[in-house]
């Protein structure tokens, strides 16, 4: 379509504008007698990390509203304590959430939330400075290592790691003496954690993309280790909504769970224009120019690999779960120092 902001996008995206137009001119129509029921609405939150991408590309392409929905855009907050606290306190309806947090709220919290199907797989790296002279998990004995979550796929996975290779984590301030086998955690909201890492206050952090990219490109960092070359193909954020909303509404939790598988099987389509539309350049869902997002959707290097063989997508969507991954988890999260 000529005069596009998206060049060469494919029909979906071209249908996007002319929908939104279409619902404007037709919201002002007005027939007499006629009386016209509200849609359904439900209210979304989200982190600035591309584990979102699903949510915010649903909303945007207009499959929630397609589905007959009202969603407002999505509401963006900083850390995943303020998304969980949110999504408790009955603020969002539905979110994306690290795995382990619907497991600690349900099971730990009695909190009744429900798993509506995964959000993505992959998404996350281990990150170091340029210059650092670690180059794999045995290297980071003695090292202070930053978290988004207690309850995070990162943490599972960072850990696991660590514990193979003979080394303990541990939980302590950082000013306190680590012993050369261990390891010390500390949450750090994922946004600080690239300027953390350049300025010295942390030695390596595990988190979702986009901040392993943007440390890439802006500050010279280098990834350690992708999260899906660890666990290949790994679940890691879900999408979620209380207990309640499922037995009073099924049918509306229903509609909104189509709308984001829709949207994933658009985002595994079209990555180049998945990374221009979360962008600022784009509809500024995520607060990062397009050459970062352009990185987090392509392939990692070959030489980046441990097990090249995998494969591995940077992050990839996959709607749909299977039973031996909650079970790894649980026991994961049993064995995990938090």
């Amino acid at each position: 379509m000529g005069g596009s902001r998206f060049p060469n996008m494919v029909p979906d995206l071209d249908k996007r504008d002319f929908l939104k137009k279409a619902a404007a001119a037709c919201s002002g129509l007005l027939i007499p007698g006629k009386a016209f029921a509200a849609k359904p609405s439900l209210n979304l939150g989200y982190l600035p990390i591309t584990d979102a991408t699903p949510l915010l590309v649903a909303h945007s392409l207009g499959y929630f509203s397609q589905e007959g929905l009202k969603v407002d855009r999505p509401v963006m907050v900083r850390s995943w304590k303020i998304l969980t606290e949110s999504f408790l306190a009955g603020k969002f309806d539905l979110t994306h959430m690290l795995f382990p947090i619907p497991v600690w709220m349900r099971f730990k919290q009695g909190f009744p939330v429900k798993v509506l199907a995964w959000d993505h797989t992959n998404g996350s790296a281990v990150t170091v400075r340029g210059d650092s002279s670690i180059r794999g998990f045995a290297d980071l004995g003695g090292r202070q290592v930053a978290v988004p979550s207690w309850y995070s796929m990162h943490n599972l996975l960072l850990q696991m790691g660590l514990r193979a290779n003979g080394l303990s984590p541990v939980i302590k301030p950082q000013s306190a003496s680590l012993r050369p086998d261990q390891v010390n955690l500390f949450i750090l909201p994922p946004p600080d954690m690239p300027t953390a890492l350049l300025g010295k206050k942390i030695d390596a952090f595990i988190v979702a993309d986009p901040f392993n990219a943007l440390a890439q490109i802006k500050f010279k960092a280098r990834i350690m280790r992708y999260t899906g070359d660890i666990w290949k193909n790994h679940p890691c954020c879900v999408i979620v909504a209380g207990q309640s909303l499922i037995q009073k509404k099924p049918a509306i939790v229903q509609k909104a769970v189509n709308a984001i598988v829709r949207a994933q099987a658009w985002c595994k389509n079209n990555p180049r224009e998945t990374a221009h539309l979360l962008s600022r350049d784009g509809e500024g869902y995520l607060p990062l120019p397009e050459k970062v997002l352009a990185k987090v959707f392509q392939k990692p290097e070959h030489h980046e690999l441990v097990h090249p063989g995998w494969q591995p997508a940077r992050i990839g969507f996959q709607p749909y779960p299977f039973p031996s991954a909650p079970r790894f988890i649980i026991n994961q999260m049993k064995a995990a120092k938090v």
